[in-house]
């Protein structure tokens, strides 16, 4: 296929903090906790595929809540016009962007042709971005990998970051590790490659034009500083999940203020919001499960997780549980 003539591109503000796709964690109900603890994060969705939008359940795949903007719709898939079909929709649906996934390694992924082993096809991830800016005013960005196997060099990842997304302007997501498609699981491939930032950090120098976010092995808001300083953005991935108070902590060390006063003032909000699922006919753990973190590391977080865990599973319909667990907590301290 020819070179596809660029459109001018548009571009969102730049993330100067986002929370990763996550499958199986960045759900709703996960996102909705999220943003109160960070108003200015940008959340993105759990990777969903074109096929799973354009002829599955849309509104289960794609319903949000007012409260989750600025939100982005991660996508799956290699088909051009499927992807550009997806792109109208996520547009339609009311996203504020769409990100191509190029970055996972499993086999699943694999087998539908996408994810990490796009990386051996950069004419066909430009393509595939193409299409989508042709179709939606919406930003198009993508997330992506070092390299992939054998196929792992600086100027490898370089030029097929310029096959891909040019030199700018555009926003391009680096998880700064290689993907091994046979022989790791999802899960050793976010571990045991191992980290190289500053390739990242030297493709930032050589294409400013380029918005470019950092991901992997993101822990503390010392790592999110320094990353900032080399970067445009950085982007946390289970930091965000497992101690959910750094987003609160970044929030407030990036934009000055905006996050809850402490970890309890979150609790109010979250119960509000679990009555109105409750209302809806949703299970109680589809929320719980994703605050079990919430008070990561402060005195009481283990009474906390074991009221949540224990207790989410007896009753569906009680919008009380959070409530209640702090009031198992005690006495708490601050942060």
């Amino acid at each position: 296929m020819n070179q596809p003539i660029r459109k001018s591109v548009a571009v969102s503000p730049a993330p100067t903090l986002s929370v990763a796709p996550m499958m199986d964690w960045t759900d709703r109900h996960c996102r909705y906790f999220h943003r109160l603890l960070a108003p200015n994060a940008l959340l993105y969705t759990e990777m969903v595929t074109t096929g799973a939008i354009l002829h599955g359940d849309k509104p289960r795949h794609l319903n949000f809540s007012d409260e989750e903007h600025p939100l982005a719709l991660q996508l799956g898939g290699s088909d051009p016009d499927d992807l550009a079909a997806c792109a109208r929709i996520a547009e339609q649906w009311g996203y504020d962007e769409v990100n191509l996934n190029v970055g996972c390694p499993s086999d699943r992924v694999q087998r539908g042709r996408f994810g990490a082993c796009l990386m051996k096809e950069p004419q066909l991830v430009r393509d595939c971005v193409a299409a989508m800016r042709d179709a939606v005013a919406l930003p198009i960005t993508v997330k992506c990998r070092l390299g992939v196997d054998e196929l792992y060099h600086y100027e490898y990842f370089r030029d097929f970051v310029l096959t891909v997304m040019g030199e700018g302007p555009g926003t391009l997501i680096a998880h700064a590790r290689r993907a091994y498609l046979q022989g790791l699981s999802p899960k050793e491939n976010r571990d045991i490659p191992p980290l190289d930032h500053d390739w990242v950090y030297r493709l930032k120098a050589e294409l400013p034009a380029l918005t470019v976010v950092i991901n992997g092995g993101v822990q503390t808001l010392a790592q999110v500083q320094a990353h900032r300083q080399q970067v445009d953005g950085v982007m946390i991935g289970r930091a965000a999940y497992h101690d959910p108070w750094l987003l609160a902590q970044c929030q407030n060390q990036l934009w000055g203020a905006g996050a809850p006063g402490d970890r309890a003032a979150v609790v109010a909000p979250l119960s509000e919001y679990l009555q109105a699922q409750v209302a809806q006919g949703v299970p109680i753990k589809r929320v719980t499960r994703h605050v079990l973190g919430l008070f990561q590391g402060q005195p009481g977080a283990r009474i906390w997780r074991r009221y949540l865990s224990e207790n989410a599973h007896r009753d569906d319909h009680n919008a009380d549980i959070l409530q209640e667990a702090m009031q198992a907590m005690g006495p708490r301290h601050g942060d």
